[in-house]
């Protein structure tokens, strides 16, 4: 798994043009990019404006505890949004499959923008809302192995991480293109005009996303290693059990594989949203600091990852993928409690300082996650494998964390049971990807 595979084939034999590669990847890169950016722009708003608006209550804590909650039901869609499509993407290509998740996800984002407030339809409002929070799951779900596996799958020779860390960098993009425009949300009209529309700026804007959407329809051609397993299975008389059902053979024969991918990324996920919604929640109404300030950090050291992460997966193209990722693991679990001191001082700069050492650790994980969870599994089972154990550790780690966050804050006073709990998912990360090198020293490197 270490090994970068060979360049990819179409089934005619044809290595794809320098032109084809760098069309995909940019291609996935942007998908990526505004996915994200409209998966990100409902856990912004939840620490800031969801609880008042869909969720009124006498207590500010218990708002947004059931912002956040909203906020978690996505995660718990996005394993099904991940099966669906990683069952149809190893059946019938993995483009139709990211064509579809933008689109969902445009819909579902638009919506959201639009929809009325509590004090308007009554309970049909927080309703609606975690209807179309599960929508945007389910679409996350179904968009990142798509876009990803379009990347490696394309990838030359020796640069599959590379590749692959451009569709991570929809991350930090999303994350600085949801801020800014919460930020000019926020500036042109005051608070009491953000309060009543101007939050509903950055959903509307998620429309956007239809227009890539019908882009990489039209002008996007399906990965070679796709073309190849599809007549590699036609030249075997098409039909297969393990054809027939990609996530049959995973839950039979990989489950360990899934669980392991998801135990060992969990931590990143958890402290990723603790910091991007979490913090600004707890900055903000615990620590009083100024809302536009902490965006702006936010969107500052998001900047930072758009470096750290090619550079992280460019390395593990040369020394392995499990060596950069575990490195980043034992930086957070090493981090996990000066971060917060520092974050606690409610000083802007040493929150800089800990936030941004804190992303430095997700950029060396999230640099070669994406070819490592490819190189995992085998093309007619990977779009379900590897999505599977990302959307496995998107629940186990980020949709309950800032929820957690809250509540281990209200109960125990200190931010010091948050580092706690990054701490212990830091463990069972280091633990998984002990026991995923030892699987995948016993079977070899995927070869394709």
């Amino acid at each position: 798994m270490d090994t970068a595979p060979s360049a990819p084939h179409d089934s005619t034999g044809r290595t794809p043009s320098a032109g084809s590669r760098r069309k995909v990847a940019t291609a996935a890169a942007l998908a990526s990019a505004v996915e994200w950016y409209d998966y990100f722009v409902f856990g912004i708003a939840a620490a800031l404006v969801l609880g008042d608006a869909f969720f009124p209550s006498g207590s500010r804590a218990a708002g947004v505890l059931a912002a956040f909650a909203t906020f978690a039901v996505g995660f718990l869609a996005r394993p099904i949004g991940g099966v669906i499509a990683g069952h149809l993407g190893d059946r019938r290509g993995r483009k139709p499959m990211l064509v579809l998740a933008l689109t969902v996800m445009g819909l579902a984002t638009t919506g959201i923008g639009l929809l009325p407030s509590y004090d308007t339809i009554g309970i049909a409002a927080p309703v609606l809302l975690v209807v179309l929070r599960v929508l945007q799951g389910a679409a996350v779900g179904a968009q990142w192995g798509g876009a990803m596996l379009m990347a490696t799958e394309y990838a030359p020779e020796g640069k599959r991480g590379l590749y692959g860390s451009l569709v991570q960098l929809g991350v930090p993009l999303g994350v600085m293109t949801a801020n800014a425009v919460f930020l000019v949300a926020g500036a042109v009209g005051g608070e009491r005009s953000f309060a009543a529309w101007g939050w509903r700026v950055p959903f509307l804007v998620g429309v956007l996303v239809l227009v890539l959407a019908r882009y990489i329809h039209t002008r996007v051609e399906e990965t070679p290693e796709f073309r190849r397993a599809e007549a590699e299975l036609a030249a075997q008389e098409k039909a297969t059990a393990a054809r027939r059902s990609p996530l049959r053979t995973i839950l039979r024969h990989h489950l360990g594989t899934v669980l392991l991918a998801g135990g060992s990324f969990a931590v990143n996920t958890a402290t990723f949203y603790v910091l991007i919604t979490g913090v600004l929640d707890y900055s903000t109404r615990s620590l009083h600091m100024e809302r536009t300030a902490v965006l702006t950090l936010t969107l500052l050291v998001s900047l930072t990852q758009l470096a750290l992460i090619p550079a992280a997966a460019a390395l593990s193209d040369r020394v392995g993928r499990l060596r950069v990722y575990a490195a980043g693991a034992v930086g957070l679990l090493l981090w996990a409690v000066p971060m917060f001191l520092l974050i606690d001082t409610a000083s802007l700069a040493w929150m800089a300082v800990g936030t941004f050492v804190g992303s430095c650790f997700l950029s060396i994980m999230y640099g070669p996650q994406a070819a490592l969870f490819a190189e995992l599994f085998t093309p007619e089972m990977r779009y379900t494998g590897a999505s599977l154990g990302y959307q496995i550790s998107a629940i186990l780690g980020g949709g309950l964390a800032p929820f957690l966050m809250v509540l281990l804050l209200e109960a125990t006073g200190t931010s010091m049971s948050v580092s706690a709990y990054l701490m212990v998912l830091s463990a069972v990360a280091l633990v998984s990807i002990r026991l995923l090198a030892r699987r995948t020293a016993r079977r070899g490197p995927v070869s394709r």
